[in-house]
């Protein structure tokens, strides 16, 4: 989702050429790990997103198995986050980039939800044992999705405290 919402301010600074289909990729790939866990698990299923997903549940195992809490969460992601992804491409291209802070919200939510509940329980689903899984897998591309979400929240909030400031009066 912020492939796609970086994407679109790319685009804006390139004179708004975005095509459609580079705006839905990024829900592509939430939405093929949602339709394996829903119609099998990803573990038995084929293919080149499938193979990705089974890397990285080398590092969670939840994300083979049809785990009910990740499903639920990424089923939220992509129709939820995804249509307000979509809509925030067209608020960006119009220069209301800050009201990028609904899906940061979401994705930093989504975030919590996901790991808190497995850290609550001793982490029985994380691979930490191993450098790779554990820092660059876990660590890594997980801080990505909080990291992004923080900055753009950062920036919609500069934005709005600026967009919302009045000239001082001189009393």
């Amino acid at each position: 989702v912020y492939s796609l919402v970086c994407e679109a301010q790319f685009a804006q600074k390139c004179g708004n050429k975005c095509s459609a289909v580079d705006r839905v990729v990024v829900r592509r790939d939430s939405s093929s790990q949602v339709y394996m866990s829903l119609v099998g698990n990803v573990a038995t299923s084929d293919g080149l997103l499938a193979e990705l997903w089974k890397e990285y549940g080398k590092a969670d195992e939840r994300w083979l198995y049809s785990d009910p809490t990740i499903v639920s969460l990424e089923l939220l992601t992509v129709v939820l986050d995804g249509t307000l992804a979509l809509l925030l491409v067209y608020a960006i291209i119009k220069d209301k980039h800050y009201r990028s802070h609904c899906v940061c919200v979401c994705e930093l939510y989504r975030g919590w939800m996901t790991f808190c509940p497995d850290w609550l329980t001793g982490s029985p689903n994380l691979n930490t044992s191993n450098w790779l899984y554990l820092w660059v897998y876990l660590v890594f591309f997980n801080g990505v999705w909080v990291m992004v979400p923080g900055l753009l929240l950062w920036q919609s909030g500069s934005d709005l405290r600026r967009m919302h400031q009045y000239p001082k009066k001189n009393r």
